[in-house]
């Protein structure tokens, strides 16, 4: 047999060593993002962790009419989010920004009740961009836990534009995360009604089984 080329063999470590770009671990991921933008919303005063676009838009449209404590009010996570994706892309360590968020998220549901809104708003997006930041691959295709809009027009454009069989799987594999978006979303609406600050148990769930399927195949190669 064919001896494999360091190129190849670097190649088939980065694979065995990524189960971040699982389909498994994206899902858990998106339904994390579709839950906190929902309890964000709900708990936070009417602001997102996740989707920046939707505060960007109230920050405009707030400034427009001259309601500037309004727009204000949509800039900390604004900010706390730019400051994670940097953190993550600089630290390059996707294990330990997930863990980051769970950290976060924990500290979050501890002490809402002892936290000003922007301040709790604040720690939730930091979190969330360590993660977003550090994984955005499943498998072939490009993603992102924290939206639906782009990851539509991708799947869109795979099944459309090259409509072979591999294009055909990875449409139907992102449609899959955005549907774990939307329910997770669901859930988080639920869970925050019912649960409060306690429903955040639901995404550190999730985000603690992604550590630990990351971090067990991890384990696992270096061992071998």
């Amino acid at each position: 047999m064919e001896a494999l080329s360091p190129n190849m063999a670097a190649k088939e470590q980065v694979v065995a060593c990524a189960p971040e770009q699982s389909l498994l671990v994206a899902c858990l991921l998106s339904m994390s993002g579709g839950f906190i933008d929902a309890f964000a919303w709900l708990s936070l005063g009417g602001v997102f962790a996740n989707s920046q676009t939707g505060n960007v838009v109230f920050v405009g449209v707030y400034a427009a009419s001259g309601q500037w404590f309004q727009a204000l009010h949509h800039l900390p996570p604004i900010l706390a989010f730019v400051a994670g994706a940097w953190v993550a892309t600089t630290v390059r360590a996707p294990l330990l920004c997930l863990a980051g968020e769970i950290v976060s998220l924990t500290l979050v549901m501890l002490l809402l009740h002892r936290l000003a809104e922007p301040v709790a708003v604040t720690g939730v997006a930091f979190g969330v961009a360590l993660q977003t930041a550090s994984f955005r691959q499943i498998e072939r295709w490009k993603y992102l836990s924290v939206t639906v809009t782009g990851n539509t027009l991708r799947a869109i454009d795979l099944l459309v534009t090259n409509p072979d069989r591999e294009a055909v799987r990875g449409g139907k594999v992102i449609l899959t995360i955005c549907l774990m978006f939307l329910l997770g979303a669901a859930v988080g609406e639920l869970a925050t009604r019912l649960l409060a600050a306690r429903g955040l148990i639901f995404p550190i769930g999730l985000l603690t089984f992604a550590l630990a399927i990351c971090g067990r195949y991890c384990r696992h190669r270096w061992q071998t």
